[in-house]
């Protein structure tokens, strides 16, 4: 079995029900040999990197950049998993209520560094809520978890 972990960062009802939607969607039925772990930041760390096959990030937009929580999970994990896991295909959503250029801007300075691999470019929900974010969160987890299932990732 392949392990598809997710990071999610959802201190609010609305962020909450995208990572829901993600790990949703990383379980569909079709998919038959992922599973899935979900974790708050503040609980994974770089046991559950190293121990995982493909990894999905969420956070909200905080002051232009990620959140605090997502950021201390990079510095608890960064050198813990820097040289084993090069290549790990990730993805990222971000609950942005202004353009979450920023925060896209930061993670993906610290995915490069770790060397790990976008399996699609970073989902930004922007603006005010739209239902339409949980039917492309959910398409997020299943991609990757489609990939990692199939062995394109």
């Amino acid at each position: 079995m392949k392990r598809l972990l997710i990071v999610a960062h959802s201190p609010s009802v609305n962020t909450r029900v995208l990572s829901e939607a993600v790990q949703r969607g990383a379980e569909h039925e079709d998919i038959e040999s992922v599973t899935c772990i979900v974790k708050t930041p503040f609980d994974a760390g770089p046991t559950d990197i190293l121990d995982c096959d493909g990894i999905v990030l969420g956070t909200t937009e905080n002051l232009g950049t990620m959140s605090g929580a997502l950021k201390d999970f990079f510095d608890r994990s960064y050198y813990g998993v820097l040289e084993e896991k090069q290549g790990l295909p990730c993805a990222l959503y971000i609950r942005a209520g202004h353009d979450g250029t920023g925060t896209r801007r930061a993670v993906e300075s610290i995915v490069t560094g770790l060397r790990w691999r976008w399996v699609q470019d970073p989902l930004i929900f922007r603006g005010e809520w739209q239902e339409v974010f949980i039917s492309q969160a959910e398409e997020l987890g299943m991609t990757l978890a489609a990939g990692l299932d199939n062995g394109l990732f």
